[in-house]
């Protein structure tokens, strides 16, 4: 009878351990920023078939358009957050695939010059 060798046994246990842990280093959504009212945003962006990804600002409100319908989105969530899939943010149904949300800093909090100044 064969013994099971020591680093199958570690490469079993590591395998069932990696997808609990995964889950658990993703950014909770209330860290990403808040639902806005659509006629609260700056600028709205367009949502197509072809969009992978889309740029933002940290501290922006923008409205999606998605296919005939909208959500909007205030990025003022943690500054350390710099890019997360709008999917996790949109309302149910609404994006049925991954775009990505990259998130410039907020110039207010990295010595920028504020709009007001």
């Amino acid at each position: 009878m064969k013994k099971p060798s020591l680093l199958a046994a570690i490469g079993g246990l590591a395998l069932s351990l990696a997808s609990p842990v995964a889950s658990a280093l993703e950014t909770p959504v209330k860290l990403l920023g808040d639902p806005a009212p659509p006629e609260a945003a700056q600028y709205a962006i367009a949502i197509t078939p072809a969009t992978r990804w889309v740029n933002v600002i940290g501290g922006e409100i923008v409205r999606f358009d998605v296919g005939g319908k909208s959500f909007a989105w205030s990025f003022t969530g943690a500054t350390s957050i710099s890019a997360f899939d709008l999917k996790r943010v949109a309302p149910p149904g609404m994006l049925e695939r991954s775009v990505m949300a990259y998130v410039a800093p907020d110039p207010r909090y990295i010595g920028g010059d504020s709009p007001e100044e």
